[in-house]
């Protein structure tokens, strides 16, 4: 249990370091499309840390996948209570990492990459909240997170998929459909304030809990979000079982 709560650290603060320094490295150098940039530079990151990962804790780098996991049955309550426990830690860990090596404007601008609902600047009369509504917010975790479960525990802990199309196309196609998921969300809101779907509740409470401040606000939308998708990816695989689906030959 040690090795694979130590693994599991360090992998979340990997995903956490590169994740967000591409977000920043992304936005800092003004390119015309930085959205469509972020995304493909986020599915290449993610495809790889998948197959660094997978042969070492299974590819549990994200607690939407571990919880999901449980609920389906593939890991023990145990051991999802660990690589979770592990996956903030890490989150924490890498996010005090970023914030040793950015100055303080970058951490001011970007909040260590830490996922935002809104943003507060200054107004003629007084302060002017921009972002989005907690609800919409909320939907596009459930959504988001809903696609992101069928694309990975979909596939990726299917043996047969593996068998059919190949180990490394499966994660291949994880990668780039979490990195629609983050084009997707972060451009038809289109709202400032906004930071995206997070997809990784984990990245994004290590920020809240280094930085603090507005991070809190409405926090709680990416951790009930995703809970809520994984849940609905349990029944939805619990109504259309496993024998009654189409096996591969």
């Amino acid at each position: 249990m040690e090795s694979i709560r130590s693994r599991a650290i360090w992998e979340q603060l990997f995903l956490f370091l590169l994740l967000d320094t591409i977000v920043i490295s992304t936005i800092q150098t003004a390119t015309t499309m930085p959205n469509l940039i972020l995304s493909t530079l986020a599915a290449i990151t993610l495809t790889i840390l998948l197959l660094a990962t997978f042969p070492i804790s299974g590819g549990h780098i994200n607690p939407i996948i571990t919880f999901a996991a449980f609920l389906t049955g593939l890991i023990s309550l145990s051991k999802a209570f660990i690589y979770i426990l592990a996956q903030c830690v890490g989150a924490v860990f890498g996010a005090l990492a970023l914030k040793a090596v950015v100055n303080s404007e970058i951490q001011q601008t970007f909040s260590l990459g830490g996922c935002t609902l809104t943003v507060v600047t200054p107004g003629p009369h007084g302060p002017i909240v921009t972002g989005l509504e907690t609800s919409q917010a909320l939907w596009l975790e459930i959504i988001c997170g809903f696609v992101l479960l069928f694309a990975s525990v979909g596939m990726a802990f299917d043996h047969r998929q593996a068998k059919g199309i190949g180990q490394v196309s499966v994660f291949i196609i994880v990668g780039i459909v979490l990195g629609l998921l983050v084009f997707v969300s972060t451009t038809v809101t289109a709202t400032k304030g906004y930071a995206g779907a997070g997809l990784n509740p984990a990245r994004c409470l290590g920020p809240a809990i280094v930085r603090g401040g507005h991070l809190w606000n409405g926090h709680w939308v990416f951790w009930v979000g995703p809970a809520i998708a994984c849940m609905a990816f349990a029944v939805y695989t619990m109504i259309i079982p496993r024998h009654h689906a189409h096996t591969i030959e």
